[in-house]
This record gives C-alpha cells, structure tokens and sequence, in this order.
C-alpha cells in the first residue's frame, strides 16, 4: 500500500535562481507498507514502514499534484524497486516511491538500506553550501559568513546570466579566497559566453560550472575544453540513457535521486559514469532530509558533494544531518 501527501517547507530567506525565486519547498512524501498490519504470511514483518521523498520541478513538466495523482494511479500489485521502473518513468514521482520501498526492504529484512544497496556506510560529507543570486555585495557578504566556519569548504555560487556574474564570481573570491568554488548559471549562459568568460572563471579559481547553456542546446558544448575548468552536466542529465550524449560535451555530472527516479536508478547512474571517465557529484533539491538521507548512499560513488538542500530551510525534520567541522553527517531520520 502507497499512501502520498503534500508537504510544504519554509526556506530560509528565499533560494534564487537565474529562473525565478521561491520561499517554500513544496515536497511529495510518500509511505510505503505491505497491506495491513499483522496480515504479512511470508515471514515479513508487516509492520515494517518506508518513507520517501522528492520534489516536484517545473523545469522538467512535473508539480506536485501531478506526482501525487502518479504515484496513487500506480499499480501496486507485486510492486517491488526493480518493477517500478517498468511503471513509473523517471522523475520524482518514481524517486519517492523508490525509496520508501527501498527503507521498507531494509526493514522487512532487518537490515540498514546500505545494507541492502550493497554500499558502504553513509560517511560525513564535505557538502557545498548554496550562495542564491544576489548582488555581488550580499553574495560577497554570504560568502564570508560560510568561510568563517571552513575556510576552504566548498561553495556554489548561482548566477543570473546577467552583466554582473563575473562580479559576483570576484566578490566570492575576495570574501573566500581559500573556497573551493563552483558556479552555477541554470542554463542561463551561452556557449559563446562561456567561451567568452570561461578562462575568467578558471583565473577566479572557479573549478566547476554546473550547466552553463541551456540542456536543449549543448550542442556547442562538444569539445569545448576550458583549461582548470569542468563542464557539469545537471539539467542535461538525468538516468543512463543520457550519457551517450553527454559524453562529449561535459567532463562530469550531478546525480540527482528527484531526476533519476530514485536511488536505484542514480548509484547505477553513479557507477556508469565513472566507468566512462566522467566525475560525479551528488546533488540535491531545496528539500528535508528524508530526501537528502537516501542521497547518501550514493557518496561512496561521487567526488563532489552538493547536499545542503535541508540546511537551506528554516527548520528540518527530526534527525536531519548536522554539520560538525565543516562536514555533513548523514540524516539518522531514515533508513
């Protein structure tokens, strides 16, 4: 039995992108058991409970009460993780059903959900922390806030698309000079302004750029190298079927559970990325940590670590990660 219900987060301040603003993450949770209480016959324990959560994104044609009429339509008959795929497409719909029945296996078994994914123990995480768009002075003062904790912590800077990105760039780097950094435009760049801006960046100490140029028109892209400077690929990106594709024009990729489907779509993602040669980062949405707890798991299989998405709302769910010395332990809240 799925049961799916709407949730809605305050962010702290509001999160702004190149492709408009919220003040709420509007999640989907959904909770997976086998029928009712003490009906189990097959040894199961059928009090056993799975939870999972994902976000529903514009961008990719999906809102929340779409992914909740999805996800009550579904047949559950015999459904397990390796048959939702051949009922729900990818997306978020699919993401949060598979990872409650992910945590509902795990504990019919008895065991940790790493346990059963065959992975290694969630560890502490070096996560990104997400500067919004602003103007370069609050970015630069957004910046300095984060870098009194971990000086040379990683941080991801959004940009606008506008005439000020590369001073909103300079004023990170001055607040943050020792920052690991990478930017993120949403799409909202060119390829000719990469090309233009690109070695900029690259003499900023900007590592990465997350998705410079719209996903439809990457085409340009195709061997484009920017010396000290990574093409990721996120929009571009969402299960196996796209890295034909996306091998050419990005040097890495942002697995992300909500995108792919669920956690068993994005490790398999994780592993037939790095087969090809292309880094991987693990990312999220603005979201609680009963989404960013399965995300988890698929640590052992990145580089990169985009994982605040809780420590961006004003208050998260009970046993959410805590950062201690710069690093993010992972949510004790499932699985």
């Amino acid at each position: 039995m799925l049961e799916a219900r709407r949730e809605s987060w305050p962010i702290r301040g509001s999160f702004r992108i190149a492709r408009g603003s919220k003040e709420r993450a509007e999640v989907v949770v959904v909770t997976a058991r086998r029928g009712t209480p003490g009906s189990d016959t097959a040894g199961r324990s059928s009090d056993a409970v799975g939870r999972g959560e994902a976000v529903p994104y514009v961008r990719y044609g999906e809102s929340v009460d779409g992914v909740i009429a999805a996800i009550r339509g579904l047949d559950v008959r015999g459904l397990d993780r390796r048959s939702l795929g051949e009922r729900l497409p990818p997306g978020a719909a699919r993401a949060a059903v598979d990872c409650a029945l992910l945590e509902l296996e795990a504990r019919e078994a008895g065991k940790n959900a790493w346990e059963v994914l065959g992975v290694p123990p969630p560890r502490p995480v070096a996560t990104m922390r997400t500067i919004s768009v602003d103007s370069p002075e609050e970015v630069g003062r957004a910046a300095l806030a984060l870098a009194a904790d971990l000086p040379e912590g990683p941080l991801k800077l959004k940009l606008a698309g506008d005439a000020l990105d590369l001073d909103r760039v300079a004023a990170v780097r001055r607040a943050a000079p020792s920052a690991w950094l990478l930017v993120d435009p949403n799409e909202a760049w060119t390829v000719d302004r990469l090309r233009r801006d690109g070695p900029a960046l690259a003499a900023l100490g900007v590592s990465m750029i997350e998705q410079p140029v719209p996903a439809a028109a990457d085409d340009g892209l195709r061997g484009l190298t920017i010396p000290g400077l990574t093409i990721v690929a996120d929009e571009a990106v969402h299960t196996r079927a796209d890295l034909d594709r996306c091998a050419d024009r990005y040097g890495a990729i942002n697995v992300k559970i909500d995108k792919a489907g669920g956690v068993t779509e994005a490790l398999a993602l994780c592993r037939e990325a790095r087969e090809r040669g292309l880094g991987v980062m693990v990312g999220c949405m603005v979201c609680t940590s009963l989404a960013i707890a399965p995300a988890f798991l698929l640590t052992g299989e990145a580089e990169v670590f985009d994982l605040d998405g809780a420590l961006l709302l004003e208050e998260d769910r009970p046993g959410g990660g805590i950062v201690r010395g710069g690093l993010l332990g992972p949510p004790t809240l499932w699985g």
